[in-house]
């Protein structure tokens, strides 16, 4: 493929995208989670201006602030506020989108400034092109439009940051530093994770340019400097809200927690500071746990937090406050191990980047890297593909030591994979370089005819060379191509699957659940909403899927914990001291108890199953507990008709 080939086949890709990518976000099935509901949360308390609320040591606030703006363009109720949030995501899709176009813009930038005779097996549109296929496969899998997680807005920005660096490696200019610093700065409002990365980020442009590039020291000072003032002036007013809250410098404790939780075995849920069996290898000095009610079944208050639909998820560094983790070398192996095998899985879930660059190696292509086998002699004109690269195997590498998921590395990984295709080098042997221009010399030097006769054949072999090297590239290119677009068309195929299925289930969008938004009506038809405090029991209706608690408009503030998700009702069935746990949320304060029960099994003929109130069309049950009489139950403001249905 010739070079105004695959620029057109670019812009054909990107036009065909816009509308297949808003396909993709419109027909994305519901897929919320507790992180979800969290950062929804957190838009709300922004919007009413509760700001103590919004300081949050687990989660960051660009996402639920982007939230926020959306709720008020879309003018949104809890009824179809999944609908602005898709469209934000949209949003943040095209940005991705966006980013990736400028880092391959500013990688072939530094590539050329580096070594302008380099040869690339890959043209600038080709790398974009396989830069964007692969932010689509990341949207059909990991990073899906339906999901209301920050992961997809913090790879986005990072990259953006990452563009703006290679800019300032390629140019003297100092107008890329402090963009490089706001783009982190935003990143890590986005998530607390980019606070380490941004340090690394700053510190790796300042010795690349002192060793690798070797610049004057003042411009190289002048540049760290600018990039860390903008950063500082983005990231700090949120670290000292932060630290002011928690009475100690921090910059968000997720990282320390997932610590705790993934490498020093620290119980996650409803932990105790008499429960030192459960403690791992952390140093625990809880100084405000969750009140425990009951030790047998575990009956739990979460009253201390003022804010959140769930409190317990809703800032869990609020209840973990003081958990220290200890290293362990013999737990952070064996975590290592099992985060080997998630990276493995994560490679074979994402095949076809890795397969086409093997094919390429295979077909002859040349990894041009400093110190791999067919890079050139002068190591620093090869070193443009170390910055990002090092940076996606930092990144990947600090996960590494925690918990590697999918959403969490498709960062490194394309941080990592695109500087190594844009390294593909197609060029004859370096010997043969230096040779071309001799020979073409000695040819046009009257007294050197001798050696131009006996170099003709030379000259031939180099341009049977040249030849193959250019079929290399349009076959190259052609592979680049033919995967983008099968990608796409995957896409596409999948959009227009899930709308069939919806169409058939009858659905009035993608986003909608019936299990949940009936649950949401049964207990606004009982009387319970606006605020209400309620009790949930069980892992299913409390924290694997609780958006009803949200639509439902009510505040989970004691939950019976029972992690088992199969034998619930047995479970109940079997307590010596069933009665006594009603009378205990009862006095609570909550309306009714939730749990999620098999309906098969509810036929109200056993003492377990008695009383129970099946909320709608749904596997959600509700036990009153502190209901009024039915004929004088109020209605609740949600919009919902007499019938049960949404309002339009």
């Amino acid at each position: 493929m010739r070079s105004q080939t695959i620029r057109r086949a670019l812009l054909v890709y990107l036009a065909l995208l816009i509308p297949i990518g808003w396909l993709a976000m419109r027909y994305s099935p519901y897929a919320l989670d507790g992180d979800g509901m969290a950062y929804m949360d957190i838009a709300d308390l922004m919007r009413a201006h509760h700001w103590a609320g919004v300081v949050n040591g687990y989660w960051n606030p660009l996402y639920p602030a982007c939230m926020a703006l959306f709720q008020r363009l879309f003018h949104a109720t809890r009824w179809n506020e999944l609908h602005a949030y898709y469209v934000l995501n949209y949003g943040i899709f095209l940005l991705s989108v966006a980013a990736v176009l400028l880092f391959v813009s500013a990688l072939v930038r530094l590539r050329r400034q580096m070594n302008p005779l380099w040869t690339p097996l890959l043209g600038i549109d080709a790398l974009r092109l396989l830069g964007v296929a692969l932010t689509v496969i990341a949207a059909q899998r990991e990073l899906s439009m339906a999901y209301m997680r920050p992961d997809a807005l913090l790879q986005a920005l990072m990259l953006l940051a990452l563009a703006m660096l290679l800019q300032s490696l390629a140019t003297t200019s100092l107008v890329y530093a402090p963009l490089l610093g706001l783009f982190l700065g935003l990143a890590y409002l986005a998530k607390s994770f980019a606070f380490v990365v941004a340090l690394l980020c700053i510190a790796g442009m300042t010795v690349f340019q002192l060793w690798v590039q070797r610049r004057r020291p003042g411009r190289v000072a002048a540049a760290g400097g600018l990039a860390l003032l903008v950063f500082a002036a983005l990231a700090g007013p949120y670290v000292a809200a932060l630290s002011r809250q928690k009475h100690r410098f921090d910059f968000g404790d997720s990282g320390a927690l997932n610590y705790a939780w993934y490498v020093s075995g620290t119980v996650k849920m409803h932990l105790e500071p008499w429960m030192k069996s459960d403690f791992g290898s952390a140093r625990v000095k809880l100084i405000h746990p969750e009140a425990q009610l009951l030790a047998h079944p575990g009956v739990y208050s979460y009253r201390a937090e003022a804010y959140g639909t769930y409190p317990a998820w809703f800032d869990p560094a609020y209840f973990h406050e003081r958990i220290a983790p200890v290293f362990s070398a013999r737990r952070l192996l064996r975590r290592d191990l099992r985060n080997l095998v998630l990276s493995l899985r994560y490679l074979l879930n994402h095949p076809e980047a890795w397969i086409l660059l093997a094919l390429l190696l295979v077909c002859g292509a040349r990894l041009g890297l400093p110190g791999v086998c067919g890079g050139r002699a002068d190591w620093r004109s090869n070193a443009f593909s170390l910055p990002p690269l090092l940076l996606g195997v930092a990144i990947w590498g600090i996960y590494a030591l925690v918990n590697v998921e999918e959403r969490y590395v498709t960062l490194a990984y394309l941080a990592i994979v695109l500087p190594l295709f844009a390294a593909l080098d197609s060029a004859p042997a370096g010997p043969a370089d230096s040779r071309i221009g001799s020979l073409v010399r000695g040819a046009e030097d009257s007294s050197a005819r001798v050696a131009a006769s006996s170099g003709s054949s030379a000259l031939r072999r180099t341009d049977s060379a040249l030849t193959a090297s250019s079929w290399q590239r349009r076959s190259a290119t052609a592979m680049v191509a033919l995967l983008a677009f099968l990608a796409l068309g995957e896409s596409l195929r999948i959009a227009l699957e899930e709308r069939r299925d919806q169409s058939a289930a009858g659905l009035p969008a993608a986003w909608y659940s019936p299990r949940i938004f009936a649950a949401a009506r049964g207990l606004n038809a009982l009387g319970v909403g606006s605020g209400d405090a309620i009790a949930c029991m069980g892992t299913i209706a409390c924290l694997n899927d609780p958006y009803w608690m949200r639509l439902a408009d009510v505040r989970v503030l004691t939950e019976v914990y029972n992690p088992d998700p199969t034998h619930l009702l047995e479970e109940f069935q079997g307590l010596p001291n069933r009665q006594q746990v009603l009378q205990v949320l009862k006095a609570q304060g909550a309306k009714v108890v939730v749990a999620a029960f098999d309906p098969g099994s509810m036929t109200g003929r056993t003492p377990a199953s008695e009383g129970w109130i099946r909320l709608g069309d749904s596997d959600l049950y509700a036990f009153p507990l502190n209901l009024p009489p039915p004929s004088s139950a109020a209605p609740v403001s949600l919009p919902w008709d007499s019938t049960g249905a949404a309002k339009p």
